[in-house]
């Protein structure tokens, strides 16, 4: 036998072998196993811009694209309703001015200088807490005149629109005032909502005139601790009086008793008079709040 048959012979030896392993090792099936790579294995792969079982949630894509000023909704005439947002803690307080738009100019007034106030000076918002600002809630309402700038373009009282004891018909002094069609019937009630359903502000200030007092929130209960302690903590910091509940006349879809039913310490700080922002006075009260949530 010459050396080319000796190396086929034992290249078919080494086949017949190879083959017999096979069968005694998977039961005389032949069939190719290919073992399915580990999630460590496996490379990356690029996302799929949102299209599919893969895409980010909505209110996940909100979250990561709050920066120093989120546009939270517009109002019926489709004006922006702008937050600005100071520090970068997970406790979120959020001041909200300008509900009743021209009637109330100076909620706006006060929270704008608050914005203008910590763009300023960003060292003083406490470690570990966010101060989201929302001035103007209302701007319709800021661009007109008189009484009627109380109300949205819808003649609708954005603080008679929310989800606490709601009602279509509600009352202002001695006045019957419009509530709306239905809870969060109006688009600036409605970005309001969002925002605090999306993000869960820790607590929350809300700007009102005039009365120059403090009031904590409540939802068809007595109000609870937290409010009472943040009211009465603005309250000697800003020098205003603290008062239990606001008895002057019913009130029906209140912004700031809506909060509390949502579990959120929130309190209402009515300025003084009708022009004045009463700055350091309410910059006292803003910082004491931000303060004993960074404890």
């Amino acid at each position: 036998m010459n050396s080319k048959n000796i190396v086929i012979g034992i290249l078919v030896l080494v086949l017949i072998g190879a083959i017999s392993y096979l069968l005694l090792n998977n039961g005389g099936d032949t069939t190719v196993v290919v073992e399915k790579p580990t999630s460590d294995e496996i490379l990356p792969v690029e996302p799929d811009e949102g299209i599919g079982d893969g895409a980010t949630p909505i209110e996940e894509v909100e979250m990561m694209e709050r920066e120093d000023e989120t546009n939270i909704g517009t109002s019926v005439n489709g004006d922006d309703i702008t937050a600005y947002h100071f520090g970068t803690g997970d406790t979120e307080v959020l001041l909200v001015g300008g509900t009743h738009g021209s009637y109330s100019p100076n909620t706006s007034a006060l929270a704008n200088e608050a914005v203008e106030y910590f763009q300023a000076n960003p060292d003083t918002i406490p470690e570990g807490v966010m101060l989201t600002i929302i001035p103007n809630l209302n701007p319709d309402g800021l661009a007109m005149t008189g009484t009627q700038g109380r109300f949205n373009v819808n003649n609708v009282d954005l603080n008679r629109n929310f989800d606490c004891e709601w009602s279509a018909e509600g009352v202002w002094r001695d006045q019957k005032v419009s509530g709306g069609s239905s809870v969060f019937s109006e688009p600036e009630a409605q970005a309001l909502r969002n925002y605090v359903e999306t993000y869960d502000p820790n607590a929350a200030i809300v700007l009102f005139s005039a009365e120059g007092k403090v009031y904590p929130s409540a939802c068809e209960k007595v109000p609870n601790n937290a409010s009472v302690e943040m009211a009465a903590t603005y309250a000697t910091a800003a020098g205003y009086p603290a008062e239990a509940t606001f008895d002057a006349y019913p009130i029906t879809g209140d912004m700031v008793n809506w909060m509390a039913k949502q579990g959120i310490p929130a309190i209402s700080v009515l300025l003084t008079d009708y022009k004045n922002t009463e700055w350091t006075k309410n910059k006292a009260g803003i910082e004491a709040v931000l303060k004993a949530y960074a404890e």
